[in-house]
């Protein structure tokens, strides 16, 4: 019992030792940030649904699962992380604060559609608010992009 103990607070103290070094990497940790892990993860998650129960994905022949479509939107969004990662890097060289959030209103705009979307393959209608709120969100990460 006293090992499983050692191995949990090693394994705990690894988790902790990852998450801090991605968290410095990335410019500190924000609610864009976390909000942006939550949508890709109801994205993902959404998709892997409108697959496997209604079989009406656009990503396979058949609207089935399939692991190669799974394995490219996983592809997918660690390059959207990557993106942001630099975009945080990019903050710190030039000094700046709103490169990266604009980075990921952008992708965090992106994924809302998406999950939208499959939300509707599954047949349930998306409330109007929330298409409102991703245009709002899609107007400010295009005003983010843009030099001030």
């Amino acid at each position: 019992m006293e090992q499983m103990t050692h191995i949990k607070a090693w394994v705990l103290a690894a988790v902790g030792t990852v998450g801090g070094a991605i968290s410095a990497a990335m410019g500190g940790w924000s609610q864009m940030l976390t909000a942006l892990l939550i949508v890709m993860g109801a994205d993902y998650l959404t998709g892997l649904v409108v697959a496997g129960v209604f079989h009406r994905s656009g990503k396979s022949a058949d609207g089935s699962l399939e692991s190669r479509a799974g394995f490219k939107g996983l592809c997918r969004k660690g390059a959207m992380l990557l993106v942001v990662l630099l975009a945080a890097r990019l903050d710190l060289v030039m000094g700046t604060g709103f490169i990266r959030d604009g980075a990921a209103l952008a992708f965090l705009a992106n994924e809302l559609l998406s999950v939208v979307e499959n939300v509707g393959l599954m047949g349930v209608p998306a409330p109007k608010v929330i298409a409102g709120a991703i245009s709002v969100l899609q107007s400010r990460a295009d005003g983010a992009g843009k030099s001030e």
